[in-house]
C-alpha cells in the first residue's frame, strides 16, 4: 500500500496518508484512533473489518451527529501492477429510481459486483488484543480466522463462502415452509451446497496442512504448531475423492430435512468445522495452553502463513498488529520484531508506549497519533 485516504471514517474527518515500504509503528493514547487506522484497511479485504462493525458504525460523528457516509481509499501496489481501491457506504441509485444506502466497492475507478472482487486487489491479516480469546471462543470465530487465510491463497473461497450461506438460508426457508415446499427448488439449493461446501472444506483442509507445514518447528519463543480442521465433511475427504464427498453431503442434506426443519439449522455442513490447534512441544490442545502460549501460538500461525506465501507466491499480505506489544513479555516481543523485519513486507503496529518499540527504533516509520491527526515521526 502506497496511500490511503479516509473520509468521515470514525474519528478521522479527513486524512491522507503516504505510506512507506517496512514496519511502521503508530503509538498514541487510548482513543487517539489507533485502531481505527488499521479497521480502514481491514475494509479494503472481503468482510466487516477487524471489528466485525455494523456499516453506519464506521461513520465520523461530530456534535453527537453521525455524518452518515464514509470512504476508504487506497492506491496498491501488488504483484498485478498499480492499483486504486477504494470502499464506502453512500447513497446508491437502485433499479426504478430509488436511492438506498449501501456499501460500495471500487476497484480502478469501476464498482465491482461485491465485496469478493477486493481478494483479487489486496491481502491483510490482523491480530488485536480480542483475538486472544481465539481458542477459548466458539468455532464460528476461528473459522473466520482460516477463512481469511484462505482468502489469500484462493480469493474464489470467499464467493463460495457467500453462494453456500445464501444457498443454506432458502433452504431453511423453504423447510420452515413445510405446506408449500417446492421440492424442485429445494434440491437445487442442496446441489449448490453440496458442491460448494466441499469446496470450501477441502479448501480449509490445505490452509491447514499448509499451516502446519510451516509451524511445526515454531521460532524460539513462538512454539511449534500443529493444525487441523476438523469436521464431517473434512472426514469425508479424507476418507475418499471430493465427488465421493460431495453425494455423500448431498444425501445428509436429503435426510436431514426433517430433522434440519425441527431443530431450525442446517445439522451438517461447513458451518459446523472446527479449526484444531495444537502447543506441538506440551502436546497439547491449544484451549487447554496458558493465555500467553495461546498468544504465541496464535503469531506462529501467522508467521508461518505469510512466510509460506512469500516463498510459494512470492507475495506477502499487510499485517496489522494491534497492541501486540503490549501482551507480549521482552523476548517474545524482540523476537517478533526480528520476524517481521526478516519477512520484509508492510507491517502496521499499534501501541500506546513508543519505547514498546524501542528495539525498532532506526530499523522502521514511527508515527504519532493524536485525536484523529498522524504525525510522521521519523
Amino acid at each position: 500500500m502506497r496511500c490511503l485516504t479516509l473520509t468521515n471514517f470514525r474519528n478521522y474527518k479527513n486524512l491522507r496518508l503516504n505510506i512507506p515500504s517496512g514496519l511502521l509503528v503508530f503509538t498514541g493514547s487510548n482513543g487517539a484512533g489507533k485502531t481505527n487506522l488499521l479497521e480502514a484497511i481491514s475494509l479494503l479485504v472481503p468482510g466487516r473489518g477487524l471489528r466485525n462493525s455494523k456499516l453506519p458504525e464506521f461513520a465520523y460523528q461530530e456534535d453527537g451527529h453521525n455524518s452518515g457516509d464514509w470512504a476508504i481509499a487506497a492506491k496498491i501496489k501488488n504483484h498485478k501492477g498499480h492499483c486504486d481501491v477504494g470502499t464506502g457506504f453512500n447513497f446508491h441509485t437502485k433499479n426504478g429510481g430509488r436511492n438506498v444506502k449501501r456499501r460500495i466497492v471500487k476497484i480502478n475507478g469501476d464498482i465491482a459486483q461485491n465485496q469478493t472482487s477486493l481478494s483479487d486487489v489486496l491481502s491483510a491479516y490482523w491480530l488485536t488484543p480480542q483475538m486472544d480469546r481465539l481458542f477459548q471462543d466458539g468455532p464460528s470465530s476461528r473459522r473466520r480466522f482460516l477463512d481469511r487465510m484462505v482468502f489469500g491463497w484462493d480469493p474464489a473461497h470467499a464467493g463460495r463462502l457467500s453462494g453456500y450461506e445464501n444457498a443454506m438460508h432458502q433452504r431453511m426457508k423453504l423447510l420452515r415452509n413445510d405446506h408449500a415446499i417446492d421440492k424442485t427448488w429445494l434440491s437445487s439449493l442442496e446441489e449448490i451446497m453440496a458442491t460448494k461446501g466441499i469446496a470450501i472444506a477441502a479448501a480449509r483442509l490445505d490452509m491447514a496442512v499448509r499451516l502446519a507445514a510451516a509451524a511445526k518447528d515454531g521460532w524460539g519463543p513462538f512454539p511449534g504448531a500443529d493444525v487441523d480442521v476438523q469436521g464431517q465433511l473434512e472426514t469425508w475427504l479424507e476418507e475418499g475423492p471430493a465427488l465421493e464427498a460431495e453425494d455423500k453431503f448431498r444425501t445428509s442434506l436429503i435426510v436431514g430435512r426433517a430433522e434440519d426443519a425441527r431443530t431450525g439449522r442446517t445439522n451438517v455442513g461447513p458451518q459446523q468445522s472446527n479449526l484444531v490447534v495444537r502447543h506441538l512441544v506440551k502436546n497439547q490442545d491449544a484451549v487447554l495452553c496458558s493465555t500467553g502460549e495461546q498468544k504465541a501460538l496464535l503469531i506462529a500461525l501467522i508467521i508461518a502463513n505469510v512466510r509460506t506465501r512469500a516463498i510459494e507466491e512470492g507475495a506477502l499480505p499487510i499485517l496489522l498488529l494491534d497492541e501486540v506489544a503490549a501482551h507480549l513479555d521482552e523476548e517474545r516481543r524482540n523476537t517478533l520484531f526480528e520476524l517481521l523485519l526478516d519477512l520484509g513486507g508492510q507491517v502496521w503496529l499499534t501501541g500506546t508506549e513508543e519505547n514498546l518499540f524501542k528495539r525498532l527504533r532506526n530499523r522502521a516509520y514511527f508515527f504519532k497519533i493524536i485525536n484523529g491527526k498522524v504525525e510522521h515521526l521519523s
